[in-house]
């Protein structure tokens, strides 16, 4: 029992560590760049934290407990969207698209960063209602654009952690546990990565204005040449787009 509970634990900071993976890393640094305030940066991560474990819960569970297996092509498909997540994040980016929806479609623009920050520091000492009061402030377009993202991303990574988990843990339920603490630490980890990556963005954007529009612009090009290479790497040197394609789960 003492063992299953180390595994457990192990497996929630595993998670966190996840978060911190380079595909994750690009595709949430390109919406990120595009708040403006700590908290709801934090929100954003823990968003895009829940769709990633949702995908790899729920696949992984019917590869646990129904011993599904995934082909080959189909672990690459999964893999290669990934890529093209990241390339059209990107484009969205560079061209101004991902700004002009988030003026479309949010409710109310963001404030000054000065106002931000000092109504950041007031929901996290006050408590209450910070989650609902910065969710309703992002809009649902917002909310949802992360949500999608992790949920794609999980894709990528779900055969690769149940397979990891079946070796490890011979009992189903317990490898279910393992799954929703890993994903748990993802989320956790994301929250604090984009809450990290807020500070410089909300800083720069009020005292280097040219300096914030290159970071943006930085993200943008990375996106699309990461995603890029993750295409080449799935489509040419994975085998997808030809006869014979191999697919090692990572």
């Amino acid at each position: 029992m003492i063992s299953f509970i180390g595994i457990l634990i192990l497996g929630f900071f595993l998670g966190m560590r996840h978060a911190t993976d380079p595909d994750h890393v690009v595709a949430v640094m390109t919406i990120v760049t595009r708040q403006r305030g700590i908290a709801k940066a934090g929100v954003i991560g823990a968003l895009w934290g829940m769709g990633h474990t949702l995908t790899i819960f729920l696949v992984g569970a019917a590869i646990i407990l129904f011993k599904v297996a995934i082909p080959p092509r189909l672990g690459l498909s999964m893999e290669f969207a990934v890529g093209l997540m990241l390339i059209l994040l990107g484009v969205l980016n560079l061209t101004g698209v991902l700004r002009w929806l988030q003026q479309r479609f949010t409710p109310s623009l963001v404030m000054p960063q000065v106002q931000e920050i000092e109504s950041d520091v007031a929901a996290t000492t006050s408590g209450g209602n910070w989650l609902e009061r910065n969710l309703r402030e992002l809009g649902l377009y917002n909310a949802l654009r992360p949500l999608v993202v992790g949920t794609v991303h999980g894709l990528a990574g779900s055969a690769a952690v149940a397979i990891l988990v079946m070796t490890t843990i011979s009992d189903p339920w317990w490898a279910i546990a393992y799954l929703l603490l890993f994903g748990l630490g993802t989320i956790a980890g994301m929250a604090v990565m984009t809450t990290a990556m807020a500070f410089p963005i909300v800083y720069t954007g009020r005292k280097m204005f040219r300096w914030n529009q290159a970071m943006t612009m930085g993200s943008g090009v990375l996106s699309v040449a990461f995603g890029m290479f993750i295409a080449f790497q799935i489509g040419v040197g994975g085998g997808l787009f030809t006869g014979s394609p191999h697919w090692t789960p990572r």
